[in-house]
């Protein structure tokens, strides 16, 4: 078991911040209903609904949010993120926003990273050292630049589908970059439902509620739970490392088959946000994003659009500069 040292404190809401729905995850064998209904049971005031590139889930939700097992009960919209070379990553957007790429998997993870925030979103790293592919230790981006967990917003620290050594690993790495840790059951049948627990301090009614507390300099968080012994790995043996090279296989070439749309997608998302674009014109950062685009035409058109945004922004610094020296 594992837990924050604010254990003991009296909680104001209990969460399970990792959880998977048959209205959305294609691998979830329990519905939102039943989800719920367990939670309640357990004391539990919300949830944190983090289908696999899908929102069809919450959409289903919204769509019967009215239903009396919902009542007094808080459901967070969220996603887990497959990128291609960072494993899962869990993914809180304010409310208002909708970001469809979010919803296409392959990303490289330091793309997924600025997007998330250049939109006012928080991202960490979910069972962050967990099994290969899926865990961003165990990939080859965090073998070469482990500092890029510097740029999460907090770490999953206990998830009940994987070991408790591999849990005591993620709350150190967390400890060690000063990530808040959260804890998630990563449910997808019954039986795990209710496994894990965050605890906040405060109520914490909507995304932005979540995200503004997340993001402050010490979050009040208490977080453990206990493992699953039903999940996956524990059942195949070996024959598990043959079925993580097939998903492997899966998830790059289903990244692959939704590469235009993403590409249409991050120029849609380049349009809508300066900001977005403030944050790539850092060298490598746009090197990275050129790499997304298959054809020349597509790759010169950005080009251009973040030219023109450089001399923009050069000819607004230079009337304020201009303005300035007038008033001087």
């Amino acid at each position: 078991m594992v837990s924050a040292s604010y254990e003991g404190r009296i909680a104001a809401m209990r969460f399970d911040m990792h959880c998977h729905t048959k209205e959305g995850s294609i691998d979830a064998k329990i519905s939102l209903t039943e989800y719920v209904l367990h939670l309640k049971e357990l004391g539990y005031d919300g949830m944190l609904l983090t289908d696999h590139n899908s929102y069809k889930g919450y959409r289903w939700y919204l769509r019967n949010k009215e239903n009396e097992e919902f009542q007094n009960f808080t459901i967070f919209k969220g996603i887990e993120y497959d990128t291609c070379d960072g494993g899962h990553i869990l993914i809180v957007m304010p409310e208002d926003v909708r970001i469809p790429i979010l919803k296409l998997r392959g990303l490289p993870v330091r793309l997924l990273i600025e997007i998330v925030h250049a939109f006012h979103g928080i991202l960490g790293p979910a069972h962050p050292t967990g099994e290969k592919y899926m865990s961003i230790t165990n990939c080859k981006y965090y073998s070469r630049h482990p500092e890029i967990l510097r740029e999460f917003d907090f770490m999953e620290i206990y998830n009940s589908c994987i070991t408790p050594e591999e849990n005591k690993a993620a709350a150190l790495l967390a400890q060690r970059y000063g990530l808040p840790g959260i804890a998630g059951s990563d449910s997808h049948k019954t039986d795990c439902v209710g496994l894990a627990y965050t605890d906040f301090d405060r109520p914490v009614r909507s995304e932005s509620d979540l995200i503004r507390y997340m993001t402050q300099e010490q979050p009040a968080l208490s977080c453990g739970g206990s493992h699953y012994p039903g999940s996956n790995r524990d059942h195949l043996g070996a024959a598990y490392d043959f079925m993580l090279r097939l998903f492997y296989l899966y998830n790059r070439a289903s990244g692959f088959f939704r590469r235009s749309r993403r590409e249409i997608e991050i120029e849609e998302l380049l349009a809508l946000s300066d900001n977005l674009m403030q944050r790539i014109q850092e060298v490598q950062l746009f090197k990275l994003l050129q790499q997304q685009f298959r054809s020349r035409g597509r790759r010169k058109r950005v080009q251009r659009q973040f030219q023109y945004h450089r001399e923009i922004n050069a000819a607004h610094c230079l009337t304020n500069r201009s303005a300035n020296s007038g008033l001087e």
